[in-house]
């Protein structure tokens, strides 16, 4: 117990510092494209839904690669399979950056998301197995603020260093982050962190309660909800808010820092009452998505809608992670890591949503509209899960009564 709790002190949470270093990284390739669409398209003479098909190609990527590589490392030392994951992302990026047409790099894109929910399912495990178990959400929590931080830093300069130097400069920036998390995780993780022993058979079992699935769904919803609208958002704000392209880079910044705050309030909020928990935010996310479609001609109303907008989609993120890993308790390390993948899912069928609602003539003021019709059916599921919840409770208070 010592020596676990001297391990959570400064030098012992490098470890975990090098995981958020990476989490940092991957999060920025992943999201930092929403900004740079229009260069892209430019650059490479496709359409701006045919760049955001870019977001959706990373997403698949996401959502299949993840289990095949859950699979396929399972029984790897863990600190080997990170340094695997982290070196296909590096790979990855560094095909981004040297794409020469739109298919190439939409195939990078593919290859840089396949490392993705598996190295934040596995990685996940790993920070929890590094400090003692009273510590274990902290440490999870401090590998994830990588993922938060690069909505707060990694997009908006992403956004900014691609506006300046070109749309390929940021992902070469991506790529030297990643070989400076690969050397920190080198030297960081203990030499040997071994693997799971646990059947995978039993575990993929556990995966198939209603419960489980409910949840997962509700993931894919709400990531659809998010993205459908947010891959599109620079240009939202160049057409009818009227912002320049650099200044879009703060009104990211912002829905970075709403990211930020909604990551903790969700937390708080789900250790309160986790399923009234998700169908509140639902609810405020369905008014705001409504009201943004208004407030999105003006500068000072768009700005603020933004950054609560972040707020509550984000405020949802844990409590449906621990609404997936609570509901499948026989196998928290493979839902963790499907639950990524539906989240990803989400966001593939978000964008291209998205991107098919703008060609077939939603103007880009309206757009917001899809993404609350999306949260309507989360919201749908989410009662219906809950009630399913009442459900139960009363059926084993009567048995017990009984």
């Amino acid at each position: 117990m010592a020596a676990a709790s001297a391990r959570w002190g400064l030098l012992g949470n490098f470890p975990i510092l090098a995981l958020a270093l990476a989490s940092f990284g991957i999060g920025t390739t992943e999201f930092v494209i929403m900004g740079l669409l229009p260069d892209v398209a430019r650059d490479l003479a496709v359409s701006i839904p045919d760049a955001g098909l870019l977001v959706t190609g990373y997403a698949l990527g996401v959502t299949f690669g993840a289990p095949f590589l859950a699979i396929a490392t399972a029984r790897m030392d863990r600190r080997r399979a990170l340094l695997l994951l982290i070196g296909i992302f590096i790979i990855g990026n560094f095909l981004c950056a040297i794409a020469p047409d739109y298919w190439l790099l939409m195939a990078a894109r593919v290859i840089t998301a396949f490392c993705h929910g598996a190295f934040f399912g596995l990685g996940a495990v790993v920070a929890s197995n590094l400090v003692s178990p009273q510590k274990r959400v902290q440490a999870i929590a401090l590998m994830f603020s990588g993922l938060t931080l690069a909505n707060v830093l990694g997009v908006p300069f992403g956004t900014a260093l691609g506006q300046e130097l070109g749309w390929r400069s940021t992902f070469w920036a991506v790529v030297g982050i990643g070989v400076f998390a690969a050397i920190a995780l080198y030297f960081a993780l203990p030499r040997k962190i071994a693997a799971s022993t646990g059947s995978l058979l039993a575990e993929a079992k556990s995966l198939g309660k209603p419960q489980v699935l409910f949840a997962m769904l509700i993931s894919v919803l709400s990531a659809a909800s998010l993205f459908s609208v947010f891959t599109y958002i620079t240009p939202m704000l160049n057409e009818v808010t009227g912002l320049a392209p650099r200044q879009v880079t703060y009104v990211l910044l912002l829905f970075g820092v709403g990211l930020t705050v909604g990551n903790y309030v969700g937390g708080r909020l789900g250790d309160w009452r986790l399923m009234p928990a998700i169908i509140i935010a639902f609810v405020m996310l369905i008014g705001v998505l409504a009201v943004f479609s208004e407030t999105l001609t003006s500068l000072v109303p768009a700005v603020i809608t933004v950054m609560v907008w972040g707020i509550v989609a984000f405020a949802l993120v844990s409590p449906l992670q621990m609404r997936v890993v609570s509901e499948a308790s026989d196998a928290p390390n493979l839902a963790s890591t499907l639950n990524q993948g539906a989240f990803n899912l989400g966001n593939a069928g978000g964008a291209w949503f998205g991107g098919l609602a703008i060609t077939h003539g939603v103007s880009y003021q309206h757009l917001p509209w899809l993404g609350a019709v999306i949260a309507v059916l989360a919201l749908m599921f989410a009662i219906w899960s809950h009630l399913l919840d009442r459900r139960d409770e009363v059926f084993v208070e009567s048995g017990a009564s009984a």
